[in-house]
């Protein structure tokens, strides 16, 4: 071959292999790997929720794997630390589009930041489950944009049915300054009248705040029967703190937000006998054997203990369950982000370590009121109350 034959080879086998190593903005980078992303606050305030978020993402992709993948393709998860903080978040998620080439992005892990990339997700029509609870993230219906975590509507119901059905008709409020207290802050507002409940104080607290007592104060002056606090740790531990230091005597209820082992940490003795509602993952082996979830609970629980170590929460919880209808939704679609939001949309009745699914073009969350059950802290421990 001439030296202007094989010149011409060269430039036609490196366009070739520059074809197949571009990236299309509806596909994965690689033919034989669908990546994913995940946007965790794996440090930082908040590494509570993002750290257990992550490590259930590795689980749960090891796991699809380990049977195969997604029609004989590999995944692998480009996950970011977005320390809790929007900016930063943004940055990752812009990253995972743009440099990393992913299907979707699983997180992040507060309302705040979720709402911080929604505009992203909607923009690069990429599919995003988040794992905050924030009712805005999926209120109006974002196309593109899911969640697998309770929503706050559904949380501050299933605290106010234990609020009636304890005859309390007066209840002072303290919620945290973000989004995900705001949420909770109208929830509690609007829905307290359908309960027969009077909200006679409501107060705010600044997340990274460490005495709530002047807040408190104003509350017991309205002499509440009852004090529910939303938000997620450290600040609802303080606020368990002084409401031991100050001898209130009513009843202490706390947000699903800090449903997890590092509350009870946090809080310590000032921790018993505190009320809120959880995913049915902290009380699986209280459940009765009949309960449908059970076994999904139990094999999660098994498999993330055995390997990470430590406790679940049912913030991991939340990641597991976005792969797993992720990688449903997935099936079929050869990497196509369309295919996989307009699959994601069609799910029902699926099982998950949270709840049972059933999203709808109306419903992006597609939880029930099953999804929560309430507890009580006793002893350290999480006990399940009765309906």
């Amino acid at each position: 071959m001439s030296v202007k034959g094989r010149s011409v080879l060269v430039c036609v086998l490196a366009l070739a292999v520059g074809m197949l190593l571009s990236v299309s903005p509806n596909l994965g980078r690689a033919g034989e790997v669908y990546r994913i992303g995940g946007v965790f606050a794996v440090t930082g305030p908040s590494s509570f929720l993002g750290d257990p978020e992550k490590k259930s993402l590795e689980l749960a992709i090891d796991e699809i794997n380990s049977r195969g993948g997604i029609d004989g393709r590999r995944l692998e998860a480009v996950i970011y630390d977005t320390e809790g903080d929007p900016t930063k978040t943004v940055l990752a998620a812009n990253k995972l589009i743009s440099k990393d080439g992913v299907l979707a992005i699983i997180g992040p892990s507060l309302t705040p930041t979720t709402l911080a990339i929604i505009p992203l997700a909607e923009k690069e029509k990429i599919p995003l489950i988040s794992c905050a609870a924030g009712i805005k993230i999926t209120e109006p219906v974002k196309p593109w944009v899911f969640k697998t975590a309770q929503n706050d509507m559904l949380a501050v119901a299933t605290i106010y049915e234990h609020i009636q059905k304890k005859g309390i008709k007066k209840i002072g409020i303290l919620t945290v300054d973000n989004a995900f207290g705001e949420s909770g802050k109208e929830q509690l507002l609007a829905q307290a009248s359908k309960y027969g409940i009077e909200v006679v104080q409501a107060e705010g607290f600044g997340a990274k705040d460490t005495d709530m007592t002047a807040q408190l104060t104003k509350i017991r002056s309205a002499q509440p029967e009852a004090i529910v606090c939303w938000g997620t740790n450290p600040g609802p531990a303080v606020v368990a703190k002084n409401v031991k230091q100050m001898n209130l005597k009513v009843p202490l209820y706390q947000s699903h937000g800090v449903a997890s082992p590092k509350f009870i940490e946090l809080a310590g003795d000032a921790a018993e006998g505190i009320l809120l509602p959880t995913g049915k993952i902290l009380v699986a082996e209280q459940l009765p054997e009949t309960d449908p979830r059970k076994s999904v609970l139990k094999g999660y629980i098994e498999q993330f203990e055995k390997r990470f170590q430590m406790p679940v929460s049912g913030f991991g919880g939340y990641a597991y369950d976005a792969m797993y209808l992720l990688a449903e939704a997935m099936r079929g679609s050869n990497g196509d982000r369309e295919k996989i939001r307009d699959a994601l949309e069609k799910i029902k009745g699926h099982p998950g370590v949270t709840g049972t699914f059933n999203f709808s073009p109306e419903d992006h969350n597609g939880l029930g009121a099953d999804a929560f059950v309430m507890v009580e802290i006793q002893g350290g421990k999480w006990k399940m109350l009765t309906p």
